[in-house]
């Protein structure tokens, strides 16, 4: 399949600025994101895709070539060289995959990369009530994740063994498979790429470094925060194997609905029933806020049902910024009394009267409704 050009890509035009480069990424991201679409593989090239526009287009010199001379500006194979090899791993990442087209491309080549293997992320499925998402609340986790060995330390080996060079890869971490014209790099099957092995492995751990724990983490839910999205916590998730960094943990909202309020961005809607009379003479009613006020409405004389409004910074506050709030919006609906006694239904009539009611109303545009 034929590439497709970066800015087709993010949905942006040539002329797209930073901040909307970044904006339309951050969308696909979330959208095609394998946390959310685990197992399916469409979405997986799209975020693939998607990644690598953005990490084109998110650098000015190397959206500067993009943009001169298209794909060929940022080709690796374009430079023949060192500096080209090294854009090409800036946007992959290196390891495995890297190496493999520094071989192809003339980079890379050399030792194996020092790098310190790294623990599993996790997933955190949190449920929260309305308004602690709209406020704010300290919330304990309790979850089990991998820990270091207690029994050797996190270091995988019994005590007195020792760690010795893999005789695989020779200390390298990879092996090279050549194929004619290319030489490709491997993470090595022995050591699973750490360049080392172990004589004696811990057997409480079976040399892995790591053990299953049970933790409890308290974490400060902000507030403002939405349904979907996600806090990350940076170290909390699985260990690394052999005394590897630790991986993070991902906390997704859950909200739940609330009974009477609706919320839109930072805004909230509730819906308010007043009396007849109070719609049609006016009146000042008490109505509950999400935190547990109250505010003092005014209801103006001649009020139709369905009518909105507005108070003002009375709604969610924005997310990292507490001190804005979105606003409140009151809809009333005027209740028609059903239970008339022949008094009321006498002084009813009355008003119909004095108020020149037609037995026969003419039909009006429902545009024309409020």
């Amino acid at each position: 399949m034929a590439k497709r050009d970066y800015y087709e890509v993010l949905g942006v035009e040539k002329g797209a600025s930073a901040d909307e480069i970044k904006k339309a990424y951050r969308k696909l991201a979330i959208q095609f994101h394998p946390d959310k679409t685990e197992g399916n593989k469409a979405a997986e090239e799209k975020f693939k895709e998607a990644t690598e526009a953005y990490e084109i287009l998110s650098d000015p010199q190397k959206k500067g070539r993009y943009d001169q001379y298209g794909f060929a500006g940022v080709d690796p194979s374009a430079g023949g060289g060192q500096a080209a090899y090294r854009d090409f791993e800036d946007l992959f990442g290196g390891g495995a995959f890297g190496d493999i087209f520094g071989s192809f491309f003339g980079g890379g080549g050399g030792g194996r990369r020092e790098s310190t293997p790294r623990g599993s992320d996790l997933r955190y499925d949190l449920e929260l009530e309305f308004a602690d998402a709209a406020f704010g609340k300290k919330v304990e986790l309790s979850y089990t994740h991998s820990v270091g060995c207690s029994t050797c330390s996190g270091s995988g080996a019994e005590a007195g063994s020792k760690r010795k060079v893999c005789t695989t890869c020779q200390g390298q971490g990879q092996v090279r498979r050549s194929s004619g014209f290319f030489s490709i790099a491997q993470t090595c099957p022995t050591c699973n790429g750490d360049g080392h092995t172990i004589e004696k492995p811990c057997k409480a751990c079976r040399g892995t470094g790591t053990e299953r724990k049970k933790n409890q983490y308290v974490v400060q839910i902000p507030a403002g925060i939405e349904n979907g999205k996600r806090i990350r916590i940076e170290g909390q998730g699985d260990a690394g194997p052999n005394g590897g960094v630790a991986g993070d943990l991902y906390v997704y909202m859950h909200i739940k609905d609330h009974e009477y309020f609706e919320r839109n961005g930072n805004d909230l809607y509730c819906l308010v029933p007043i009396s007849f009379t109070q719609a049609a003479l006016g009146s000042e009613i008490n109505v509950a806020t999400l935190d547990g006020k109250k505010i003092r409405l005014k209801v103006p004389a001649g009020t139709q049902t369905n009518k909105l409004f507005r108070i003002k910074e009375a709604g969610v506050p924005f997310l990292h910024t507490p001190q804005k709030k979105g606003d409140l919006f009151i809809k009333v609906h005027v209740e028609v009394p059903q239970n008339v006694n022949a008094k009321a239904k006498e002084l009813m009539g009355q008003l119909a009267k004095l108020l020149g009611e037609e037995d026969t109303p003419h039909p009006v545009k429902l545009s024309s409704i409020e």
